[in-house]
């Protein structure tokens, strides 16, 4: 017998799904439209342009899984072959998803823009979705199995995986965009999401009510957590200056020229006076960016790597601040000066024809002991 709150759940994830996974690809084609331009002039494009339609078509697999489930209640079809097309629907939302956080700035770094990893955890999620339909076939298993589903037991464990993934990936996010609640938020709808997934292993058939108001109540709040982390790239893009407007000239020690327009600064003199290491690393990142190949561009900034912490990022940005009394929405982050490229990896944004080294100040960096690998830069440009 069909159950009319089961057809309303159904049909509330088929619609809410297609109208969020059309929503996200439309903020998608607006940042392509909007600021391509922009985004022609940054290493990461290639890969942050992907999120948005990754998430997107995993949404329109949680809106086909829907529509599949709601015609088979009103066709003759077999359980299994509901079981088979759940189960490709799972592989493919799984695969989706771990596609869009591989391209996720503040995701894991051991998949954040790494190939390697990436492919290694879709294989194991290939490999699982294999063993739960083998598992299906050993102890009969059918969606209407009652006690426990054996099969369901990989698939739970391949979502925590991905839960585990995809709550760090946003949590970090948000955080980082100074959206806490939304980042707890996103949290809690992701582990309700997993807890729904619980009875399908341990079927209740009392609960079906109440599992699938849990679901329907996670996946609204997972959509719109994926909207608002669609609009906030919008809005960090749109405040982020552009990076052809941007020039850099060091004059001497300790200072420099800088320019950029959108926050105010226009060819002004930059004295870092007594702090000298802040002025060494930006002066690090700027040989780099204009003298090295692409793959020697950025610098690892984490213990044991060439720069020791995040905080000397951080004093950069501190002391440009101070020394040009920038205030309110003029004042520079992160952002502005570094484009994280992962695995603890930071690049000057700045375009190397608009970054200008005194050749006097070159050449004594580059011959001082410490900047040995400098040199190499520097006979290389």
């Amino acid at each position: 017998m069909i159950q009319p709150q089961h057809d309303f759940y159904l049909l509330s994830e088929m619609l809410i799904s297609l109208i969020g996974a059309i929503l996200l690809l439309a903020i998608w084609s607006a940042v392509q439209r909007y600021f391509k331009h922009q985004l022609s002039h940054e290493v990461s494009v290639k890969r942050v342009d992907k999120g948005l339609i990754y998430l997107s078509l995993s949404l329109f697999v949680w809106c086909a899984s829907a529509a599949v489930s709601f015609l088979s209640l009103r066709i003759s079809s077999s359980e299994w072959t509901l079981l088979i097309s759940q189960n490709i629907f799972s592989i493919l939302n799984s695969f989706f998803l771990i596609l869009a956080i591989f391209y996720f700035d503040h995701a894991p770094s051991y998949l954040y823009n790494n190939e390697r990893n990436a492919k290694k955890i879709i294989f194991v999620l290939i490999g699982l979705s294999i063993l739960s339909f083998v598992l299906a076939i050993v102890f009969n298993d059918t969606t209407h199995t009652y006690g426990i589903r054996y099969s369901v037991i990989p698939d739970l464990v391949l979502s925590l995986l991905l839960s585990w993934l995809l709550g760090v990936s946003l949590f970090r996010t948000f955080a980082h965009r100074k959206m806490t609640l939304v980042a707890f938020i996103s949290v809690v709808a992701i582990l309700l999401i997993f807890i729904s997934q619980l009875p399908q292993a341990f079927h209740i058939e009392s609960l079906s009510f109440y599992n699938d108001l849990i679901k329907i109540v996670a996946k609204t709040g997972l959509i719109s957590i994926f909207l608002v982390l669609g609009t906030s790239w919008v809005i960090e893009l749109a405040q982020t200056p552009n990076a052809t407007t941007m020039k850099i000239h060091f004059t001497d020690w300790n200072q420099l020229i800088l320019s950029i327009p959108s926050k105010g600064i226009d060819n002004q003199h930059v004295e870092f006076g007594s702090k000298t290491t802040q002025f060494n690393n930006l002066l690090k990142f700027a040989i780099r960016r204009k003298c090295a190949q692409e793959k020697d561009m950025c610098i690892e900034v984490s213990s044991g790597g060439e720069i020791l912490s995040q905080t000397y990022l951080t004093r950069i940005i501190d002391n440009l601040n101070e020394i040009l009394d920038l205030q309110g929405d003029d004042k520079l982050n992160r952002n502005d000066l570094f484009t994280f490229i992962g695995q603890a990896k930071y690049r000057l944004r700045f375009i190397p024809e608009f970054i200008e080294i005194d050749t006097a100040l070159l050449n004594e960096f580059v011959h001082n002991v410490d900047n040995q690998q400098y040199s190499q830069f520097a006979n290389n440009n």
